[in-house]
């Protein structure tokens, strides 16, 4: 018996512009559910999507387990409903009866690979299971009379046994179930219960700001990414350290916009024992100047190949490329992003820097302290 999950993905996000491969915490929204699924004990992963701009990202991520199934447009509108996507591919794959199907949203980020595993083995006991979290907060209706406590012995939080609300992480039944009741699940439904935290789902600007500091805290801090090996921590300057704009005054003198909380970051690696420096194409005092002033371990101007660049600064300082972190923008860092430890890239980086697998996304742009994003990922 195999079990499928579901993912769909649509491209047309009102809320949140081209939502589910924004940035978040690094990476591209979508490939947090899809790691921990890949990580997990299903089969196969189904990503449905109407989006070529989403087909793409999911590709780049090279996931063994996961396809991209194209979503016929009827079933991709505002008012359409996910079972009806659900449906369309089960049919369209002509899937056995007894396929278990697990429906995943991506806007619960949270999710881990062993949740969805504990999901499948309390499954074996129910007809469908539905992912929830215990939820401490007293219910009103609009009548004035509460729902979920008695007012009489108001409980403390502490002691309140709490309701069960779905998180809409994920839901699990049978293709059978699904196409006789043409809904996510049916029959004897099983709990399956998640931390508290989990409840958010992201659908609005508010939500987004709020998960990635629950993001941070609860999930990122359990080394998901693991950045204890980085020994050199190395950026490009137009574009990263800066906006790459050009700024002229009327005299023809040239002038750039440093964000000041970047060459902080630098300093916070340092005193944690990395060493950092700056690696740019470009060769003229102003980064020179820059460097400089930041008292920095490492400064490579007119660099013409990174890559080697840095493979002769490994040899002299006994590591590996797996050890060095490196933050770029355009298709001048492709190579040497491609075979570092840790690759990163500011918010408006070149598509084809951002279609790098497994390179960090980070939320801000260039000069408006991207450096320092990636730096407080780094640190412990």
């Amino acid at each position: 018996m195999s079990v499928i999950a579901f993912v769909p993905a649509r491209g047309g996000s009102k809320s949140i512009p081209s939502k589910n491969i924004k940035s978040f915490c690094g990476k591209p929204l979508i490939f947090w559910c899809l790691q921990e699924l890949q990580n997990s004990n299903v089969d196969e992963i189904i990503v449905a999507t109407d989006s070529v701009e989403i087909k793409d990202v999911v590709n780049a991520f090279k996931f063994p387990k996961v396809k991209v199934y194209d979503r016929k447009e009827k079933n991709s509108k505002d008012n359409s409903s996910t079972e009806s996507v659900m449906l369309e591919y089960i049919n369209f794959s002509n899937l056995s009866d007894n396929t278990d199907f697990m429906l995943v949203q991506l806007t619960s980020p949270f999710t881990l690979a062993k949740y969805y595993n504990e999901g499948l083995t309390l499954y074996k006991k129910h007809d469908s299971i539905l992912s929830c979290v215990c939820s401490k907060q007293f219910l009103w209706s609009e009548d004035g009379k509460s729902i979920n406590y008695d007012i009489s012995k108001r409980p403390r939080r502490q002691d309140f046994q709490g309701t069960l609300t779905e998180n809409g992480a994920f839901y699990i039944s049978s293709v059978d179930n699904i196409r006789k009741f043409k809904n996510r699940i049916s029959g004897d439904v099983g709990i399956y219960e998640m931390p508290e935290y989990t409840s958010l789902e992201i659908d609005e600007t508010e939500d987004w700001i709020v998960a990635e500091s629950l993001m941070k805290r609860f999930v990122l801090k359990k080394a998901r990414i693991d950045f204890s090996q980085i020994k050199i921590f190395l950026s490009d300057v137009d574009g990263v350290l800066t906006d790459a704009g050009m700024y002229y005054t009327e005299n023809g003198d040239e002038f750039k916009k440093f964000c000041t909380y970047d060459g902080m970051g630098m300093q916070l690696l340092q005193k944690d024992g990395v060493k950092v420096g700056i690696l740019t194409s470009e060769d003229n005092q102003l980064n020179r100047r820059r460097a400089k002033k930041l008292k920095l371990d490492f400064d490579f101007h007119g660099a013409k190949n990174k890559l080697q660049i840095v493979k002769d600064l490994c040899k002299s300082e006994n590591i590996t490329l797996n050890e060095v972190a490196y933050i770029g923008d355009d298709v001048n860092c492709l190579e040497l992003l491609s075979n570092v430890g840790i690759a990163a890239c500011p918010e408006n980086a070149m598509k084809k820097i951002k279609s790098i697998p497994n390179i960090i996304q980070l939320s801000k742009n260039g000069g408006e302290g991207v450096v320092r994003e990636l730096v407080e990922l780094i640190l412990p």
